[in-house]
């Protein structure tokens, strides 16, 4: 048996005893008096509610130096390759390769790859061509069948890099061009493993679901930051993370046997003793999903990768291996991410069928008022680059509004891995909206 297909059976097995575990929390308290019913929540509310309103207000949103780095600086800085998998993006690989090329850093010390992973467009001929005009632009064409998704893509370029520290973007990221020489001071100051940018959402202005989104990025930042701060955890988000080689390859390099290669990653770092920071500003541009089908199955995808993740590697996150600080802040982050959606989807069912009150409204409540709190306070922080939008109450009411998704997405996605096999595939997001740069 292959081991995808051993880590499918496992996931399912978990993925069906957490569904049944969060049906029984979701449906028990049904079966109390009245006078008793609320207090799971309750108690719940007031101990999940105290950990998201800690990592909101103390979260420190780290901006990098903006002040010139100077000449004797620039010439220790270490090596560095920026990476990007590409997969049928011809509408904005010219956009890509321009940035990438208009990036400053110590000459010889930075290398750029772009790896074609059997794109069907016009990807690879445009990729070839812009090659021959830029120099330090390499370029490796991948079969289309070759597996792994964009785990594979990027392992299969692992094996060519030279360089100390590696950036993984995505096709659509735009930089600014002072980026790395902020970026990479920050990390080596900070004695970071890898370091996640910010996301910052270019086309927020399009309609509510990309201004939402907008704010959506805004509202992990602040939580990741609390998270640190609180001596918990930040995790990696795809597109704009930095990564030493020498640890990544020492974790194993990207998982081919998961959907969300980032978050996978966050953990194995996590387990082997590699801690993630983040910096505010400058952020990694990229543009939002526009609608509502695409934006359902990138979810889902995000939610099975984050479910996943957690299944994987659940022994260790609980082990001593981990402090207790991180452990907590793990246990509180996977309540409220993932057990509160599942919890409250069968709460509701239950009081439909009993024909009685949803109980755990409370621990809801609490959730969305300390979401709202997080978009207040990083929308009001202030961007490099694109603008956030304004914390205006219509648009906090929109964003928290918009946060309801996930009370659908996740349940879904517990219900589809606790009864289907899943076949790894590159589920990309289409790009091509071209905007410019901002700083």
């Amino acid at each position: 048996m292959s081991s995808n297909a051993t880590s499918g059976d496992h996931r399912r097995v978990k993925s069906a005893a957490f569904l049944f575990a969060c049906g029984c929390a979701g449906a028990a308290p049904h079966w109390l008096d009245s006078a008793r019913s609320l207090w799971p929540a309750i108690s719940l509310a007031l101990m999940l509610g105290g950990y998201g309103l800690r990592s909101v207000m103390r979260g420190q949103l780290t901006r990098g130096s903006s002040a010139s780095v100077p000449e004797i600086d620039r010439t220790t800085l270490p090596s560095l390759d920026v990476v990007v998998a590409a997969r049928d993006e011809e509408a904005v690989v010219p956009r890509l390769v321009e940035r990438l090329t208009s990036l400053r850093y110590p000459s010889g010390q930075l290398t750029t790859w772009v790896i074609d992973d059997g794109s069907l467009d016009r990807t690879s001929e445009l990729l070839d061509d812009l090659a021959g005009q830029h120099p330090e632009l390499n370029v490796i064409h991948r079969q289309r069948n070759a597996g792994g998704g964009k785990s594979g893509a990027l392992n299969t370029a692992l094996g060519c890099l030279t360089g100390e520290w590696l950036l993984v973007l995505d096709a659509d990221a735009q930089l600014q061009d002072d980026l790395l020489e902020r970026l990479v001071p920050y990390a080596l100051e900070g004695g970071w493993s890898a370091v996640q940018l910010r996301k910052a959402v270019i086309d927020a202005d399009r309609n509510w679901l990309t201004r939402s989104q907008a704010m959506e990025m805004a509202l992990d930042a602040v939580i990741q930051s609390g998270r640190l701060a609180n001596g918990g955890v930040a995790e990696l988000r795809g597109n704009g993370q930095l990564i030493k080689r020498s640890v990544l390859e020492s974790s194993g390099g990207f998982n081919e046997d998961t959907v969300t290669d980032d978050l996978d990653l966050s953990f194995r770092l996590l387990t082997h003793g590699a801690l993630v920071g983040l910096l505010w500003d400058p952020p990694v541009q990229e543009e939002a999903v526009p609608g509502l089908h695409a934006l359902w199955k990138q979810r889902q995808r995000w939610a099975e990768g984050g479910l996943q993740r957690f299944f994987d590697y659940w022994p260790v996150l609980t082990s001593a291996q981990l402090s207790l600080r991180q452990r907590w802040d793990l246990t509180a982050f996977f309540l409220l991410q993932y057990a509160l959606p599942v919890v409250s989807f069968a709460d509701l069912s239950t009081a439909l069928i009993t024909r009685s009150l949803p109980v755990y409204w409370p621990l809801s409540v609490v959730a969305f008022s300390v979401s709202g709190l997080a978009y207040w306070r990083g929308c009001r922080s202030g961007s490099e680059g694109p603008e956030i939008p304004s914390a205006s109450l219509a648009n906090l009411l929109v964003a928290i509004a918009y946060l309801g998704h996930w009370f659908v997405v996740i349940p879904w996605v517990t219900l589809r891995m606790s009864l289907l096999p899943k076949r790894l595939v590159w589920a990309k997001t289409s790009h091509g909206v071209e905007h410019p740069v901002q700083a």
